[in-house]
């Protein structure tokens, strides 16, 4: 195993290797140049991601495993591209940005070059078909979440003790890094179709300051609270406390946060984008609402703080979790590994 990064090397229980993060250019010369020996060696190379400088070596089969479009993020980031810029319009419009054209044609040579891709869900499938890659060499296996402790129960009155959150205010809360594609400026307006909800926001991102203002604007500020970033190992305490999650996202290839509140009963409420229909089923486990509209987001919070609602969706919070186990994740990527090495 080879990787950027400056944690510490134990605890794995197999060899690992750090290549420090400095200067880009620099990193990666540190990366292919300590991948060539391995390379070497290797009957099977796993690529976690396009880009990495995975260069040379004899001719081992190669797996990536895909579960974004680091074109679009990149052009997002670099602001070559508007933050609103929708990813699926992304994949089939042309941009006169020449590095936009050379990141969308890297990736898609990179996926084509595979003698299989990994995706963790049918929406990245059909985006990395669309780049060029053969269907029949890209395989769907959906993520999963660690093994979990189920003995340890915590009711939502003791969650929201624990928190020091009133008992008797419904709370919704949204989980995310602040960009504009997680959609949290679409739920803030919409919270005034709900006068009683109070909004969580764990996250840290550059739209904070922008998001605080939105709220003052509109006259809610009082009920959106802003968490910054909240340890991990403390979040399915406010999954728990919560009455919803909410996850109004332009973009998802298969969300853990929607995995993690299903997970501890907690009834979701997301966007019908990317694959989050492949794990919220509408009036099942949760909601989904059409993206972009703030209306139809409006309409579905109202309907989810129905009096009822909420006890009826948490009840079926475990539908369809089957899918998402560790066990399903780890078979599932053997498969595909050890198909390869037959082939």
């Amino acid at each position: 195993m080879l990787t950027f990064g400056d944690g510490a090397l134990d605890g794995y229980g197999h060899s690992l290797t750090r290549i420090p993060r400095r200067a880009l250019p620099l990193r990666y010369w540190d990366y292919a140049r300590a991948s060539r020996p391995l390379l070497g060696w290797a009957e099977l190379i796993y690529i976690m991601g396009p880009g990495l400088p995975v260069w040379g070596g004899r001719h081992a089969p190669r797996v990536m495993k895909i579960v974004g479009d680091t074109a679009w993020e990149r052009a997002v980031r670099k602001n070559w591209v508007s933050p609103k810029q929708d990813i699926d319009a992304f994949q089939v419009q042309r941009f006169n940005h020449p590095m936009i054209e050379m990141d969308k044609s890297a990736r898609s040579r990179e996926a084509k070059s595979m003698d299989a891709v990994i995706v963790p869900s049918l929406y990245l499938k059909q985006m990395v078909v669309g780049w060029g890659a053969s269907p029949e060499k890209v395989h769907v296996v959906y993520n999963a979440l660690p093994p979990h402790d189920d003995t340890v129960s915590i009711t939502l009155a003791q969650s929201r003790t624990v928190l020091g959150l009133p008992q008797d205010v419904p709370l919704l809360l949204t989980a995310a890094r602040l960009t504009a594609w997680k959609g949290v400026q679409y739920l803030i307006p919409a919270l005034r179709a709900v006068p009683n909800v109070r909004l969580l926001v764990a996250g840290n991102g550059e739209m904070l300051p922008a998001l605080r203002a939105l709220a003052s604007e509109l006259g809610v500020a009082d009920r959106v609270d802003f968490l910054g970033s909240v340890p991990h190992e403390r979040m399915p305490l406010y999954l728990r406390a919560v009455d919803y999650l909410a996850l109004y996202s332009g973009y998802e290839g298969l969300s853990h946060t929607l995995l993690e509140a299903l997970r501890e009963g907690t009834p979701v409420i997301a966007s019908d984008k990317g694959g989050n229909p492949e794990v919220v089923q509408h009036g099942g486990n949760g909601l989904l609402v059409p993206y972009v509209d703030v209306d139809a987001l409006s309409g579905v919070l109202r309907d989810a703080f129905a009096p009822g609602q909420r006890e009826k969706l948490a009840a079926q919070s475990s539908m369809g979790m089957d899918r998402f186990t560790f066990q399903s994740m780890v078979h599932g990527t053997m498969a595909v590994l050890e198909q390869v090495m037959r082939r």
